[in-house]
């Protein structure tokens, strides 16, 4: 990981940090994580205790910010089949 690496994402926890981690390393963002270490023991937030900061490269940042902004603006949603059954008939 580059020594200059930026904050793109803070996490509530530890399963909320790993869902953002994975959907950027699965579009080949390389990440690393700073934050307290009671996310591990309680799998919680509470007024910013257990908060994940989400690190990345600072040449990948755009990139990841880019892809995190659509992502919350459902781009990346998947349909859901029932729906489209219904749709169908």
């Amino acid at each position: 990981m580059d020594p200059h690496s930026v904050c793109v994402f803070v996490a509530s926890g530890e399963t909320h940090c790993q869902q953002v981690r994975s959907f950027l390393e699965a579009a080949g963002i390389p990440t690393s994580v700073r934050g307290e270490a009671l996310r591990h023991t309680h799998g919680l937030t509470l007024d910013g205790l257990g908060s994940v900061e989400i690190l990345v490269a600072h040449s990948d940042a755009e990139t990841a910010r880019s892809l995190l902004r659509s992502a919350e603006a459902g781009k990346f949603m998947l349909e859901d089949p029932d729906e489209e059954e219904e749709e169908g008939k």
